[in-house]
Formats: structure tokens, sequence, C-alpha cells
């Protein structure tokens, strides 16, 4: 079955962004707990990139595949996980970076490395976290899994929460605000 990634989010609308964000249908990795484990011999590099044996995966369908079935565990260890195998997989950081973002009727939608889009909101809030010694965004993905926000995304974030007109800088998307101040 060939791989098509979503279309442009620059070309969508709302509703359709949401649409597409339903339509990807993800296994329920959390409540598999399958007996046999192991390790993958994956991993995934802090700039989002994943490899295998040392290799990078290059092709983006493969990519997309893998992390539909990426677990984090209570104690921070990264599973894929299938219903018969949870094999361990290495994460520098967090396993997606935030690519893109588009500013949409009072709402902010993310595409990640993964082709995934994301509407930020309260169950997937974007907090500031540090990364090499730098108050980073980073959008909570799913089920504990966060994304960290791209340079450029950082920027265009920065830019809407300067602008957004209230006390402390921040950004506002499907009813919830985001502090962007670096001071707390």
């Amino acid at each position: 079955m060939p791989y098509d990634p979503p279309p442009a989010l620059a070309a969508l609308n709302l509703p359709e962004i949401a649409e597409l964000v339903a339509a990807r249908k993800l296994p329920p990795v959390e409540s598999w707990n399958p007996a046999k484990t192991g390790n993958s011999d994956m991993r995934i590099a802090t700039d989002g990139r994943w490899f295998h044996q040392g290799g990078e995966i290059t092709r983006p369908a493969m990519v997309r595949a893998f992390s539909g079935l990426l677990r984090i565990d209570d104690d921070g260890s990264y599973w894929l996980v299938t219903p018969q195998e949870k094999l361990s997989i290495e994460v520098a950081d967090v396993p997606f970076i935030a690519v893109e973002a588009q500013f949409r009727e009072a709402s902010i939608a993310f595409r990640l490395n993964s082709d995934d889009l994301v509407i930020a909101g309260p169950d997937n809030p974007i907090e500031l976290r540090d990364f090499d010694g730098v108050p980073v965004p980073y959008l909570h993905v799913r089920a504990g899994l966060w994304a960290r926000c791209s340079r450029p995304v950082y920027y265009e974030l920065a830019e809407q929460a300067l602008n957004s007109g209230t006390e402390r800088p921040g950004l506002s998307s499907n009813g919830a605000f985001f502090t962007m101040d670096i001071a707390g």
C-alpha cells in the first residue's frame, strides 16, 4: 500500500485538520502487554531521525508506521509494541519534532516529523523545557509522548506569544492558554 502524506498543513482549515487528526487510527499499544521482550536495535536521535542498527531509516512510511507503535512506560523507557512483543528503543530526547505550525481559528496545528498532525489544547499542551540550556517549547502528542519544536516553529510560536497582547507572553489554542514566559 503506498504511503500518502497528509496534504500541506498551510492549505487546510481547522475542520480539515481535525478530520485528518481523527482519521489517524493508532493501535492500542497502551493496552498491549506481551510477555516477549527484546531490543529493537533502533534509536531516535535528538534531531528526530530514526536509525536501525546504525543506518538511518529514510522511508517516511516506515517512520510513520513505527511511530504508531511507540509507547513510553512510567519509568521513562520507550518501546515499540505489538500484541506479540515489546522491543526497547533508545530515544535521545523525545520521539517527535514539530516541524510546522499553523495558526487557525484560535487553534495551533502542528505537523510532526512523522507526518502526524496534532492540535494544541487541553489534551495536547505546550510547555517550555530546557534543551541544551535554552527554554524550548514542547508539545504533548499522546499518552506521554512529546515533540520538541524545531527552531523555525519555536520562532513562530515566540513571535505569536510576544504579540498575544496578554500580560505574560503565551499562546492560546482550543480554549487553553500556554505561558511562554521564560521567567516562569
